[in-house]
């Protein structure tokens, strides 16, 4: 079946029945997309579930289609048709191409339900919905009770994960939901990206939302959602270098003027919320300006971040590490504007939070990703050490925030068993919102190629943050005694060896430095480079 199909999109709303047309969907910020008509069923779900909500982990349970039905007299009634599989999905495909002439739409409702394990408490992680990755509670620094955290569990020698029947069927839904493929950047860069519509949410809405050839608005014009309007109002002002002022903005109404109303320009622009139409409309237009700026700037005060964010959401889809002056290239490119290196870099971090979901959501989800990942990839080993939520010197029940957390992929185990018995530990800061380190431990193999065995994300290369790292590495990856331990000359590594309790020092292994590290720090004491030669 060729072709493209639009798409209205409800939720969070309700269905109201015997209505004069039948059956009616209501919410109130509907969403318009475009799909090819040959897009399957499962393709539809996650395409829903990536496009509304994004950030919130979830499967849709329930998708209804408002099905047009020609009565007596040529009239249009609506009823509802479950959409459950590839076949009801052709069927509503075949209907909408048999009856575009009179419903130039297909509208869905679409349910949704949260993913298990995803429940939250004021924004945290609900640790009691997550019981079977390993756990701590860090509660106390007693060097004793540390040691006890590590007890080697025999009776679930297939992995940390493998033991609970519900968290094997919860976490084989989330695969399911969210394969584990190449993400589409990883790939290939997709050129024609940047000349994606600028504004997806109202681009494919149906002819009355096409404006006129001249670009301009025109009375009766509809849109999907309040954001959709005000996105093409400041498209239109930006493109045209004017600019205008804001009378009122509710939750059903927006209007606006130009700057230089009732001097000279009596350009204005009223649109509102139609409750039956389920869609926002244009109800007043005084077009076209008759004015211009008065100054001539290399900016415009409505091309804001957020209209950045928007404009740049497929470059950085197909490129998350697109640089900033790439960002103020296209902008220029495609607004005639030369924004700030500030506010390119602050739209490129919008849309990569829009697109992957911000720092907040990424840690919220990561020990259902990890679980995930134990899943997909059994003997895979995880550790995460929590903390306790304190609100006024009250602890809050049920809730943990991530102090530590420890992860080596059951490849990467197994891929030491055959390498050289030698193992390179280093951290590195990070830089986001949430500052820590991540630790990495590396073997080479007979080829000399460098392969990563373990990581770790933890509060700083402390002593505590460092023994939590070596004591997973040494009880899950490297069991094998008579290794070789290379680092840099960190005074938390050799307090960290210390406290191992024998199991990083002779005879079981062998603590050296990077002599790397060694020249770095010789140079930088004495400033004396032909001296390096000696050193190194």
């Amino acid at each position: 079946m060729e072709g493209v199909a639009n798409l209205r999109v409800y939720y969070n709303g309700e269905v109201v029945t015997n209505t004069h047309e039948g059956v009616t969907f209501v919410c109130e910020c509907p969403l318009s997309f475009a799909i090819p008509c040959t897009m399957g069923f499962v393709e539809l779900q996650n395409g829903l579930c990536n496009n509304i909500q994004s950030h919130i982990l979830k499967r849709v349970s329930n998708l209804l289609y408002r099905s047009p039905v020609q009565v007596f007299g040529g009239l249009i009634q609506f009823q509802i048709m479950p959409i459950t599989d590839d076949a009801s999905m052709q069927q509503m495909l075949y209907i909408y191409q048999q009856t575009r002439s009179h419903v130039p739409m297909i509208e869905l409702y679409v349910e949704f339900e949260q993913q298990p394990g995803t429940s939250m408490v004021d924004d945290e992680i609900n640790v009691d919905e997550l019981g079977d990755i390993d756990w701590e509670e860090y509660n106390n620094d007693s060097e004793d009770e540390f040691e006890a955290n590590y007890e080697v569990d025999d009776e679930n020698d297939d992995g940390d994960l493998a033991g609970n029947p519900a968290v094997q069927d919860e976490a084989n839904a989330i695969v399911s939901q969210h394969p584990f493929g190449v993400p589409s950047f990883m790939r290939h860069l997709d050129l024609e990206a940047m000349h994606a519509p600028e504004f997806p949410e109202y681009a494919n809405t149906g002819k009355g939302n096409v404006a006129a050839e001249d670009g301009e608005f025109s009375v009766g014009m509809e849109f999907g959602s309040r954001e959709s309007v005000i996105s093409a109002i400041k498209s239109y002002t930006i493109s045209r270098g004017v600019d205008y002022t804001v009378y009122e903005s509710e939750p059903q109404t927006f209007y606006a003027k130009c700057k230089g109303y009732g001097a000279g320009c009596d350009w204005l622009i009223r649109a509102s919320l139609i409750r039956k139409k389920a869609c926002w409309e244009i109800r007043r237009y005084n077009g076209k300006h008759t004015c211009t700026m008065g100054t001539i700037s290399q900016d415009h005060a409505k091309l804001d971040s957020d209209t950045i964010a928007d404009a740049i959401r497929p470059l950085v889809e197909a490129d998350p590490s697109i640089k900033v002056k790439s960002v103020i290239a296209e902008v220029q490119g495609k607004f005639n504007y030369t924004v700030s290196y500030r506010k390119a870099w602050l739209a490129k971090q919008k849309a990569v939070a829009k697109i992957f979901g911000d720092w907040k959501v990424s840690y919220q989800t990561l020990p259902v990703w990890l679980k995930a990942m134990t899943v997909k990839m059994p003997r895979s080993r995880v550790q995460i050490k929590m903390l306790p939520v304190y609100r006024e010197s009250e602890e809050v029940q049920g809730v943990r925030v991530l102090h530590r957390v420890f992860w080596s992929f059951y490849p990467c185990i197994v891929a030491f068993k055959h390498c050289k018995p030698l193992v390179q530990v280093d951290g590195t800061h990070l830089y986001g919102k949430y500052k820590g380190a991540l630790l990495v431990a590396v073997a080479q193999d007979g080829n000399q190629n460098i392969v990563p065995i373990a990581f770790a994300i933890v509060e700083g290369e402390t002593a505590d943050a460092w023994e939590f790292f070596l004591t997973n590495l040494r009880r899950y990856v490297v069991t094998i005694d008579g290794v070789g331990i290379i680092s840099d000359r960190h005074t938390s590594i050799d307090a960290a060896i210390a406290r191992s309790n024998g199991a990083w020092s002779p005879p079981r292994a062998w603590h050296m430095y990077c002599i790397r590290h060694i020249g770095s720090n010789f140079l930088r004491r004495f400033k004396a480079p032909y001296l390096s030669i000696r050193v190194l």
